[in-house]
């Protein structure tokens, strides 16, 4: 990457940057490969952040469906944390992961995960398990709320059968000539998945993110205290693919002994560790052993860090620095943070990132752990919360005596909670992938890049002024 111009002597957020187009021989932004070669195996370069609200198992199969990683949090107890790993080793690459319910259930408890939206739906078992059928999520809208969903189901909604349709380009074809738009899948008479006409597209796109058995790939994280060395062996022996060693200051002994302790014992998987904004820092930890550097402090919706003590770093700026000094030891970095548009997720590119962590941004999508509620007006929404606010401390601590919790409750910061509004045209995190990664393709075609060590290299930054910026977003009306 090079600025246009001499660099600012500031600090940079991504909002004080913009890209520059350059002469470019890239037709087509399907010509450009957004692999992150981080030896994630990750054929997009978007990771879910290891946050309560935003990544469970749903979403990290989802998101490694479609190449990317989902990173489970350490809070979960070690027994959850090793049922969510494989319960993501367990659901198919190719097929999406049904929303299961009961012939008794109701239509409002299907609307409390998944909207009435097009190209969604559930699936019927009965109490054997064996699969009874399927209703399109459109129907569920225009259902009275008390309904049993079994009493929805009349005759049988037109299934799939996973052997004809052996290809994404097949299954789109099958659907089109059909006129499906939902189906399930079915294998010998058992269900394998369901499919949407547009999942079936995206699959032509998305490479998925498997590992060596061709498994859907997970990342999970742990903290510094207790014994890591052996939470990192119970999570590699679950099969988890990427271990990510995670506090809010990683530049301290603690942290460093943790990574230590974690490649000692010789699991053989990526070493995450963060959170950094320095060169020494990732010196230092990639000196203990990290392969991956998590970049950024304060720069998340849901972290007051700065606000409450002055202390962070402005993520362009922050991520620019790292790459720089990861590059040089054959590290890699992680930008966590601070994305709100794809433009971002771009910038963050160009400044050397191989990946970059989306937490609040995801926290909004069906998706995401959490029951879908609707305000006074009707939207939808999740809550999220930060991972240093009271309710994330209760959480984590809620096995401690009353004193020990009330004093760590005492020092708690951050947002504890936070409506996050479904987008009614992007209610799903894979409508989310496709918006960020058809801009961040774009981006490379601008710069003349067909991967990301060459938009790394061909890059070309500028610093704007804040009416530089404004003038740079679509009007909402008409002048």
């Amino acid at each position: 990457m090079e600025f246009i111009r001499e660099v600012s002597s500031n600090d940079l957020t991504y909002s004080d940057v913009f890209l520059v187009p350059r002469r470019s021989a890239v037709a087509s932004r399907l010509d450009v490969s957004l692999a992150p070669g981080d030896g994630t195996g990750a054929t997009i370069p978007l990771v879910s952040a290891n946050m309560n609200s935003v990544t469970g198992p749903r979403l990290a199969a989802t998101l490694a469906r479609r190449g990317g990683l989902g990173v489970l949090p350490q809070d979960m107890p070690l027994q959850d944390l090793d049922a969510a790993i494989r319960w993501v080793k367990n659901q198919s690459p190719a097929f999406d992961t049904p929303y299961s319910f009961a012939p008794g259930d109701t239509v409002a408890d299907a609307l409390e995960v998944l909207p009435g939206a097009e190209g969604h739906g559930i699936v019927l078992h009965d109490a054997q398990g064996a699969f009874v059928g399927c209703i399109p999520a459109a129907r569920l809208a225009s259902s009275l709320p008390d309904a049993q969903l079994g009493d929805l189901v009349h005759g049988s909604l037109p299934a799939l059968d996973a052997e004809d349709v052996d290809s994404p380009r097949r299954a789109f074809d099958v659907m089109t000539e059909a006129g499906l738009d939902f189906a399930p899948v079915l294998r010998h008479g058992a269900l394998v998945g369901t499919l949407s006409r547009r999942s079936a597209l995206r699959g032509t796109i998305y490479q998925p993110n498997v590992d060596a058995h061709g498994r859907l790939a997970v990342a999970a994280a742990v903290g510094i205290n207790g014994d890591v060395a052996v939470k990192a062996r119970a999570l590699a022996e679950a099969g988890v693919d990427v271990l990510v060693i995670d506090t809010a200051h990683g530049h301290q002994d603690g942290m460093l002994r943790a990574i230590a302790a974690v490649r000692a014992a010789g699991l053989g998987l990526p070493i995450c560790a963060g959170n950094v904004v320095t060169a020494d820092a990732v010196r230092d930890l990639v000196d203990a052993g990290a392969d991956i550097l998590k970049v950024g402090v304060g720069p998340g919706a849901m972290c007051t860090t700065r606000m409450m003590t002055a202390v962070g770093r402005p993520q362009f700026s922050a991520v620019l620095e790292t790459a720089e000094a990861a590059r040089a030891l054959g590290a890699h970095v992680w930008a966590d943070g601070g994305v709100r548009y794809p433009r971002d997720v771009a910038l963050a590119l160009a400044a050397g990132a191989a990946s970059v962590m989306v937490g609040s941004w995801f926290a909004g999508t069906i998706e995401a752990p959490g029951r879908l509620r609707s305000d006074d007006s009707g939207r939808l929404y999740k809550e999220s919360w930060g991972m240093a606010s009271t309710k994330a401390v209760r959480e984590r601590f809620d096995r401690l005596d009353p004193y020990e919790l009330a004093r760590k409750e005492l020092f708690a910061e951050g947002i504890s909670s936070s409506a996050i509004y479904l987008d009614p045209l992007r209610p799903s995190l894979e409508d989310l992938l496709d918006m960020i990664t058809s801009g961040v393709r774009s981006s490379f075609t601008y710069a003349g890049a067909r991967s990301v060590d060459e938009f790394h290299e061909r890059a070309l930054v500028g610093v704007q002024s804040a009416a530089g910026y404004e003038e740079g977003k679509a009007l909402p009306v008409s002048w």
